[in-house]
């Protein structure tokens, strides 16, 4: 068992996790008001990832990740789409499992919602009211962020700094304007609330998470994560909320970069997405892991077409590594191998270093680095063992299926595979020439052979 280290964005130093106890992992999840992009898929790729090398190296870890379904954004997007409320959150909830489910990385062992925490988040509140720490004003209830001392110790942000952003409620009813809500009055055009000891409303955003958080894993637990535009307001105003309750909350802050659309971050709100579906469409799952696992997860991540086709390269190098190695490979030295075990010979020592590199916060480029030293060196030579080495390391970071010989799921392409044979037969070749092209600009290429026409990834 390695000692697993992460750098931990409140301390600003490299904290070393528990072996002996359970890693507990919260991740802020998804709001669900439309489809998530790919800049949400990082964390769930990240945090996915984290948890499953953890119990390789035989910790064991316990990955929850949230679903927000219940905010103000919800409200707009489902009047904007005519629906109700609950019913939209519950459609988009069902794309976010959907679209997340084609990464082909397993789920979290425990994704609660807003909406069934409903009960122990008043709860929470009334105890913050008890110890004075929060009141309530119109209906709405704040809390006092001058009665928690240690605010902006997460962010380090002074007061006047401080902009408390869409859950900041109305400003007439807060003792100051730093404050910020943890228990919304129903509003006009909102269609669903909860009955509570201040009158019928719903929660705010920030309250949900400490109480899902401690149900699932306890008041105290290892490892807090998500996007570091989290880190104000929304997990500064955890900490407040649940220390001041006197639950002493997570040990290491492990925050992701943002993924970069032209040199800003990627948001619904900017109108700068690029939903996961049509990334996964376009370029195929293993791809778009690839590209997630890219870049060290605390450093942003720039998304384009260029850095995709990149990714797309690599698998597509990964692939033909495998076919290379097809029956030359007499076995090698992973599969039995207990977690975290040494290994002799080339292939195994790649596999230490692999490992260590994801022991030392997470650090997959470096990781993968090792991945390719390998290929590189079978490719120039017979290296016994080679294959089984590289699958294992895949594997752990959930690319395992390129070396299972399956073929990646791309669902668009295909589609427009088949258009493009049925303008063939119908001799409209001007049109299949057009989804050529299209498929060229997607980063295919249709080969045509005896078996029929099959994609093929373009290096």
């Amino acid at each position: 068992m390695r000692e697993v280290r992460i750098r931990d964005t409140l301390s600003g130093a490299v904290q070393t996790l528990d072996p002996d106890h359970e890693v507990g992992i919260y991740a802020c999840g998804p709001t669900v008001y439309s489809r998530i992009h790919i800049g949400n898929a990082r964390p769930f790729v990240v945090f996915s990832l984290f948890a499953r090398f953890l119990r390789s190296e035989g910790y064991k870890a316990r990955l929850v990740v949230n679903v927000t379904d219940i905010n103000d954004k919800i409200y707009t997007a489902a009047a904007q789409a005519g629906e109700g409320s609950a019913k939209f959150a519950e459609e988009m909830t069902a794309a976010y499992v959907e679209d997340t489910d084609r990464l082909g990385i397993g789920r979290p062992d425990v994704e609660p919602k807003a909406t069934e925490t409903v009960e122990g988040i008043i709860e929470l509140i009334a105890q913050l009211i008890e110890k004075g720490n929060a009141y309530e004003s119109g209906g709405d209830v704040y809390f006092r962020v001058r009665s928690f001392p240690d605010y902006g110790k997460l962010s380090n942000r002074r007061p006047e700094d401080m902009d408390q952003g869409e859950e900041a409620g109305s400003a007439s009813l807060k003792e100051e304007r730093l404050d910020f809500a943890l228990w919304k009055s129903t509003k006009e055009g909102e269609d669903t609330s909860w009955g509570s000891p201040w009158g019928p409303g719903r929660p705010a955003w920030h309250i949900e998470c400490s109480v899902m958080a401690e149900q699932e894993l306890g008041a105290s637990f290892a490892v807090h994560g998500g996007g570091s535009d989290l880190v104000f307001p929304h997990h500064e105003n955890e900490i407040a909320q649940s220390e001041s309750a006197g639950r002493p909350f997570a040990h290491v802050w492990m925050h992701n970069g943002m993924v970069d659309a032209a040199g800003e971050k990627m948001s619904k709100s900017e109108g700068n997405i690029f939903q996961l579906k049509e990334a996964l469409d376009r370029y195929g799952r293993e791809a778009v892991v690839a590209y997630l696992i890219s870049g060290h997860y605390r450093q942003p991540l720039a998304f384009g077409e260029l850095p995709m086709e990149e990714a797309v390269a690599r698998v597509e190098r990964l692939r033909n590594f495998f076919r290379t190695q097809a029956g030359r490979d007499p076995g090698g030295p992973s599969r039995e191998q207990q977690p975290g075990g040494s290994r002799e010979g080339p292939p195994g020592s790649r596999i230490e270093a692999f490992r260590d590199a994801l022991a030392d916060d997470f650090n997959t480029p470096r990781a993968m680095a090792e991945v390719f030293e390998l290929v590189g060196e079978a490719n120039r030579d017979e290296v016994p063992g080679a294959a089984e080495a590289v699958a294992e390391m895949l594997d752990l970071v959930g690319l395992g299926s390129i070396a299972e010989g399956q073929d990646d799921e791309h669902p668009e392409a295909e589609r427009l595979m088949q258009e493009r044979q049925e303008a063939r037969a119908a001799k409209d070749f001007a049109r299949a020439d057009e989804i050529r092209d299209r498929l060229a600009e997607m980063g295919f290429e249709v080969r045509d052979s005896a078996d029929g026409p099959r994609l093929v990834p373009r290096s």
